[in-house]
């Protein structure tokens, strides 16, 4: 099974200055991914920032991840996914962020599990293997 890995546990590792490396160790027959979500949440953080100096920092940081793990695009199995997705939990009044949705249907499109700081969020979806690393 592979992994998508969540902006939420990048954005954790920048701040506390975590290696990735260590949590995938032994796990190397699983392929990593990013959705394209996820990069377009954190090239928002790039343009968010508020000095030069953290906007260069985070930029470095962004660009070390999408030149080290291939990005998942949106396709047509995920489309189905998300719309599937999103009126099961929209009858049982149970919606999560619109990223998060799309970010799940991938997952659940292509049979990924997904590793994130954002287990309440994601627990709402079924069928969706979340795995949370600290």
């Amino acid at each position: 099974m592979g992994i998508l890995i969540d902006s939420s546990i990048l954005i954790a590792f920048e701040r506390e200055r975590k290696d990735l490396s260590c949590y995938i160790e032994g796990r190397e027959e699983e392929e990593l991914f990013l959705s394209v979500i996820s990069a377009s949440e954190l090239l928002h953080g790039v343009h968010r920032a508020t000095t030069p100096r953290i906007r260069a920092k985070r930029l470095a940081f962004v660009e070390g991840v999408l030149a080290s793990i291939p990005l998942m695009d949106i396709d047509l199995a995920i489309a189905r996914s998300h719309a599937q997705l999103w009126s099961d939990l929209a009858k049982q009044g149970r919606m999560i962020g619109l990223h998060d949705s799309w970010i799940a249907a991938t997952c659940l499109a292509h049979g990924l599990k997904l590793v994130t700081a954002n287990t309440e969020e994601f627990g709402q979806v079924p069928g969706l293997e979340v795995e949370e690393w600290n």
